[in-house]
């Protein structure tokens, strides 16, 4: 008879990411002419354009999802950015989610009032497995434009590496119908402790 314990099935919503006491990475993809560069520094270039909205995700695979694998036109080098914990939950209280959800809030006006006033934005998107198929629940997208995208270019980025390496590596296992081997090489993304006052508006 069977004494193991039965996991509990994820939640529909739920932050995963590589974090760390102070830090937390979130993943995107550049050109190279861009995303070179910023890691070579470690800081985004003056040419990334911080009067823009830009997406990070916590998610590894969602971003290969995304990027297919870094090969897409413009995305074929990807980052991880490791920022601080304090910048990424400031952008999680003061995010608004990007799609109005009845019950979540008082109408669909006072979402329109609340997402004009929210400089970040929340999307949750099926998370992917290894051969980028969609699961029943969600990863994070967070989208922050003006003060808090600048914010996150030049005050709470602490380290930009280059994973596209890492990424073709894995794809090519996957490819080779080693799930194991390639599953092993992913980042360790654990649930992450966000600010319940900033969740209980965003899930």
């Amino acid at each position: 008879m069977s004494t193991g314990t039965t996991a509990a099935p994820e939640p529909s919503r739920r932050i995963r990411a590589l974090h760390t006491a102070d830090t937390v990475t979130v993943y995107q993809a550049y050109a190279p002419s861009l995303g070179l560069p910023a890691a070579r520094d470690g800081r985004f270039p003056a040419a990334w354009k911080r009067d823009r909205m830009t997406w990070i995700k916590p998610s590894f695979l969602w971003m290969m999802y995304r990027s297919g694998w870094g090969t897409k036109a413009g995305q074929e080098t990807v980052l991880a950015v490791e920022i601080t914990r304090a910048g990424f939950d400031r952008a999680l209280r003061r995010a608004c989610l990007s799609h109005y959800v009845p019950g979540l809030h008082p109408d669909r006006d006072a979402w329109q009032r609340a997402l004009r006033h929210s400089p970040a934005r929340v999307q949750w998107d099926p998370e992917r497995d290894l051969h980028l198929r969609p699961l029943p629940h969600r990863s994070l997208q967070l989208g922050l434009s003006g003060e808090l995208a600048r914010a996150y270019a030049d005050e709470w980025t602490v380290a930009i590496r280059d994973v596209t390496p890492l990424a073709h590596t894995i794809h090519a296992l996957v490819r080779a119908g080693d799930d194991r081997a390639a599953r092993a090489l992913l980042p360790d993304e654990r649930p992450y402790p966000a600010p319940e006052e900033a969740l209980a508006q965003l899930c």
